[in-house]
């Protein structure tokens, strides 16, 4: 479980690093004056960007060496590197908001512009007088203009009589009725387009009433506590807000995922218990001779009625070679109550004697490290690391272990 934890937390910290390192390698190609350099600046960027997610464990490990130096200088360029990466990402986030709020007002607009021009026609329409289709009413009037009064009245020009009257007054309504329906064929077709270009505003989806709608709800819950609040300084917020989950995802999400193992973790095995010369000389001495009793074979048996045997040792167990600091421990260390060691004073110890044995001492962390899987209590006494419960061998016993040494050496 841990370990599934753990590269889910790697996939979505590298997603947000692939995209903080987009927006920043967008905005190192912008600053480019040819396409070239803008293909320079952006690939700095990204470097950059991806320096932004590395520096954290290069910062935190030198503290845990106690390289000051390093971890400085880790600090500061995570500081530089961070900060050209949040202005890269607010400059990409308010663009595109922006111009996402633009387009928005722009659609709101037009789309308001056509609905007016639509209640127009729509209102225009219904004023129009009831008539019937333009083609039967065409058909009607080429009827009377085949009648023979339409020729003496001069089409319709010159009225003389009653019956030319009713004439003319019945072509005159027939031509009212076809403009009434050429009228409304017209207006049909402007509604018509008019919703076209309304379906086409937003392709086809619905036109929301506000640029930004986030923005507005938020406004409107911020008003009930801060009555000053505008749509605008929710913009600003949310701009901020997005700049900065994508930098600090993509900063710290590397490390805070890669915790899941452990990285720092010691996994050396414990150091074997030190046992005191007297013990382990009496470990490796000779075998004793054992009389082991053999029964008797007879009565005239004049032989000794026992034997002595020596019994064979027992099978050694294969034993972990010593390192070097559980020499140094061995060698150069007792335990004595109520006394203590600095770290300092014991590495200096411990440097003097890699001198004499002509090896190459450990730096003072790894040292710290391993000296105390040696289960020495340490702890912090007035500002310095102690050593509790031990203390440096004086010179005479340091001369009594070397001859103690040599002795066994000449012996075995």
């Amino acid at each position: 479980m841990r370990h599934a934890l753990g590269v889910l937390g790697v996939l979505a910290a590298g997603v947000l690093l692939a995209v903080s390192c987009a927006m920043n390698w967008r905005f190192g190609v912008s600053l480019g004056r040819t396409e070239f350099d803008g293909q320079i600046y952006g690939a700095a960027s990204a470097a950059a960007d991806c320096m932004k997610a590395l520096v954290p464990f290069f910062f935190f490990a030198a503290i845990r060496n106690r390289m000051w130096s390093q971890a400085l200088a880790s600090a500061l360029v995570w500081v530089v590197v961070t900060s050209y990466s949040l202005t890269s990402a607010l400059g990409h986030a308010a663009l595109n908001r922006l111009d996402t709020a633009g387009q928005r007002t722009a659609s709101a607009d037009s789309y308001k512009d056509h609905r007016a021009d639509l209640a127009r026609a729509q209102e225009q329409l219904s004023w129009i007088p009831q008539h019937r289709p333009a083609q039967a009413v065409q058909a009607d009037i080429d009827a009377v203009k085949d009648e023979r009064a339409w020729a003496n009245t001069e089409q319709c020009s010159k009225v003389t009589g009653s019956k030319s009257r009713g004439f003319c007054q019945k072509y005159h309504a027939l031509s009212a009725e076809l403009a009434s329906a050429q009228q409304s064929i017209a207006l049909e077709a402007r509604i018509a387009d008019i919703q076209g270009k309304m379906t086409n505003v937003n392709g086809g989806h619905a036109v929301m009433t506000e640029a930004d709608p986030q923005a507005a709800v938020l406004a409107k819950l911020a008003a009930l506590i801060a009555p000053t609040v505008k749509v605008e300084d929710v913009q600003t917020a949310l701009t901020v807000f997005i700049a900065l989950l994508l930098e600090v995802g993509s900063g710290f999400g590397m490390y805070i995922a890669f915790s899941q193992w452990r990285l720092y973790d010691s996994h050396s095995p414990a150091a074997p218990r030190i046992a005191p010369v007297s013990t382990a000389a009496a470990a490796v001495a000779a075998p004793k001779a054992v009389a082991i009793e053999k029964p008797r074979s007879g009565a005239n048996d004049n032989r000794s009625t026992t034997e002595t045997k020596v019994a064979s040792p027992a099978p050694q167990r294969l034993i972990a070679p010593e390192n070097d600091v559980e020499r140094f421990y061995k060698e150069r260390i007792e335990t004595q109550d109520g006394s203590s060691l600095t770290a300092t004073s014991l590495y200096e110890d411990y440097c003097a004697w890699c001198e004499e044995q002509q090896k190459e001492p450990l730096a003072l962390p790894t040292f710290g490290r391993e000296f105390g899987e040696l289960g020495v209590q340490k702890a912090r006494i007035a500002g310095r690391v102690r050593y509790i419960g031990i203390a440096l061998k004086s010179a005479g016993e340091l001369e009594e272990d070397k001859k103690l040494t040599a002795f066994s050496e000449k012996a075995a």
